[in-house]
């Protein structure tokens, strides 16, 4: 039984050794400055696309959507000015906006839109339509 008693010390010694020993050991982050912008809006809360790509920003009364990559701006939208609280999901490419104080809560689609040059392309109809179909037969 004293074996028993002796091997029990030695490991809870050794235990409370690497407890001490685990609460002196501090890691280190390394953060390195990409960008700082000053915004014309003041952000209640902010959401970020999975890829960085874009940034959503919620201010009182608006919401704006930012490319870091671009340093732009790529568009802003009135919301109403209760919201206060936003998250983004990248499955359903929906963001989710919140009021705390009111209750609200608003779903909104997000999709982007990507501009293609038809200059010089070959063209049938109003080069005013309101839908351009676009045909890629070059498989590039």
């Amino acid at each position: 039984m004293g074996g028993f008693n002796l091997k029990f010390f030695l490991y809870l010694s050794v235990f409370f050794m690497f407890l001490c020993i685990g609460s002196f050991v501090h890691a280190k982050a390394d953060f390195t400055p990409i960008l700082q912008k000053t915004l014309d809006i003041r952000p209640l809360d902010i959401a970020s696309s999975a890829d960085g790509k874009l940034i959503f920003i919620l201010s009182k009364g608006q919401l704006v959507v930012y490319s870091p990559s671009d340093n732009t701006i790529v568009s802003r939208s009135d919301v109403d000015k209760a919201y206060n609280r936003i998250s983004y999901s990248s499955e359903t490419k929906t963001l989710t906006l919140a009021s705390t104080g009111s209750c609200l809560l608003k779903l909104i689609q997000v999709e982007q839109i990507y501009e293609i040059s038809m200059n010089d392309r070959p063209a049938e109809g109003p080069l005013d339509a309101p839908v351009t179909v676009t045909v890629f037969d070059d498989y590039q």
